[in-house]
């Protein structure tokens, strides 16, 4: 247990599932083994959050479990592998069923974010520790939106002011989280929507720019530079 959720009295763990393929950002291996700037997004965005839990579960591709686990050595917290499903959800369930017994809280923390600071990580976590079921980073949205139909033409427009974008790691209770993918209806696209649909609150704290998804090869270049201008 590290010392900050020992002093909580919780035991934290954090789920990365990264079993997705990343057609868009090419390569020709799963996105979450793409370099960037000579380390695996996997790697990175497990780094990210290591000093701030207990335990670590990967899900990835049944052929990729040998290389992830060679990737992951050295580790700052334990790391188990397992191996995902066809879907963000069915991962993340795989990575439920073997979690340690002990385990009180869970971090869901995509692959493709391997920039988030440590800043979002510790406000989640303190929001959790403070009593909250559910917390997610959000930031505002800057871009105009529109709704646009079939043929491509605007029909309306957003008020932005009551929309925000979300990132990860996003923070639950241990029982909301197994119980939220129990009951899931359908395919969501992060797993705070599925606890909303028990009719849990949902908190909220600010998210970082740098915590953006990688999913196209400009995005790595933006990552890249991001980090040429950190080293």
């Amino acid at each position: 247990m590290t010392e900050r959720t020992r002093r909580a009295g919780i035991s934290v763990a954090a789920i990365i599932p990264a079993a997705g393929s990343g057609q868009r950002l090419g390569g020709g291996s799963p996105k979450a083994f793409q370099p960037l700037a000579g380390t695996t997004l996997l790697r990175r965005s497990v780094n990210a959050v290591a000093p701030y839990v207990d335990v670590i579960v990967v899900a990835v591709p049944t052929a990729w479990c040998e290389v992830a686990s060679e990737i992951l050595v050295g580790t700052a917290c334990p790391v188990i592998v397992v191996v995902g499903g066809a879907t963000r959800q069915e991962s993340v369930v795989a990575a439920l069923a073997i979690l340690p017994p002990e385990v009180d809280v869970v971090l869901v923390h995509d692959a493709a974010r391997p920039l988030v600071p440590p800043t979002v990580v510790t406000a989640v976590l303190a929001e959790l520790q403070a009593g909250a079921s559910a917390v997610v980073p959000a930031l505002p949205v800057a871009d105009t939106l529109k709704y646009v139909d079939a043929a491509g033409q605007v029909v309306g427009t957003l008020d932005r002011t009551a929309l925000a974008a979300i990132q990860t790691p996003q923070g639950f209770r241990r029982d909301i989280l197994e119980r939220a993918h129990r009951a899931a209806p359908a395919v969501a696209t992060d797993d705070a929507a599925l606890v909303e649909v028990l009719g849990i609150p949902v908190l909220t704290v600010p998210g970082d720019p740098a915590g953006f998804k990688i999913t196209t090869p400009y995005d790595v270049v933006l990552a890249e530079a991001l980090l040429g201008r950190d080293a």
